[in-house]
């Protein structure tokens, strides 16, 4: 069988989501496919129906940015899907050999500012790997705590459902935003490893993969159920760290005046006696890979 590829995998899975009627096409009858058919899609793209399926089975791997922009319009791609889409044609197109994994150090600038901001703080890689962490973050979530896999965290430890009534939203919302991160790496050793895992652990990680969901994690609101607070809304922030190679820096934060801002207040007296192992960022490295992990 041909292998489709990325490239074709993601036209596939995000044409079985768009519904005839989203794009103005009559339904009549029972219908065999999810979404929409291949000619569909080709017809509506203004191309032909062998080259739209050559695309799907990863037999041609130039399709021009025209024809890529055309198919994000058919499939209702948003922007940074559609950045995706054109970032997965790039990489077939440059053959690129696949990359080792080689740990990540944390800047020492960096390190400190988490260590000293007075509000919860962490690093993380491009795979969700928690390189630095403050001990008011780990205090909110235990599995915010270097060597942790966040990813990893929210699929496998039952512990997570608890804290975050919108469970459902926030995993969707994860693995949109790996696979963003992951963007056309996908021979990257260390995604492959954490996909290959939670697949076969985590039958709700096998569903929402398949999607193909992508967005990028920016800024945005959660409210947890914290046991020793109780429900509090905190504000976050992910800010990539200049020439670190794909490291973020999550803030977390409270509307001023308000009683989230008391609750976290509190939560930071209840953590400041803890011991500074969970502060200490361990130089900065991971573990190799599937180490301690």
């Amino acid at each position: 069988m041909t292998d489709p590829g990325s490239l074709g995998a993601y036209l596939r899975a995000r044409r079985q989501l768009v519904r005839p009627e989203d794009v103005g096409l009559p339904t009549m009858g029972r219908r065999r496919v999810e979404g929409l058919r291949r000619e569909e899609v080709a017809m509506l793209a203004g191309i032909s129906s062998d080259y739209y399926l050559r695309l799907e089975q990863g037999r041609n791997h130039n399709p021009s940015a025209q024809v890529l922009e055309s198919l994000a319009r058919v499939l209702r791609l948003d922007d940074a899907a559609t950045a995706y889409l054109l970032g997965l044609a790039a990489h077939h197109q440059q053959r690129r050999r696949p990359r080792r994994h080689r740990p990540t150090t944390v800047p020492a600038g960096i390190r400190q500012l988490v260590a000293s901001i007075g509000i919860p703080a962490f690093v993380e890689s491009r795979h969700y790997d928690v390189l630095a962490a403050n001990d008011l973050v780990t205090a909110i979530s235990p599995n915010i705590r270097v060597g942790q896999n966040r990813l990893r965290a929210i699929f496998l430890d039952p512990a997570e459902a608890a804290l975050c009534p919108d469970f459902e939203q926030a995993r969707a919302g994860m693995v949109a935003g790996f696979r963003e991160s992951a963007g056309a790496d996908v021979d990257d050793p260390r995604f492959v490893q954490i996909v290959g895992e939670l697949s076969l652990a985590s039958e709700r990680f096998r569903q929402l993969w398949a999607r193909h969901d992508v967005h990028p994690r920016e800024s945005w609101a959660t409210v947890i159920h914290h046991p020793q607070v109780g429900e509090l809304t905190l504000h976050k922030e992910r800010l990539l760290i200049s020439g670190a190679n794909g490291l973020a820096l999550t803030l977390h934060h409270t509307a001023p005046g308000t009683k989230d801002a008391e609750k976290l207040a509190l939560l930071a007296s209840l953590a400041a006696p803890m011991a500074p192992a969970h502060q200490a960022e361990r130089k900065g490295r991971l573990p190799q890979s599937g180490a301690g992990l």
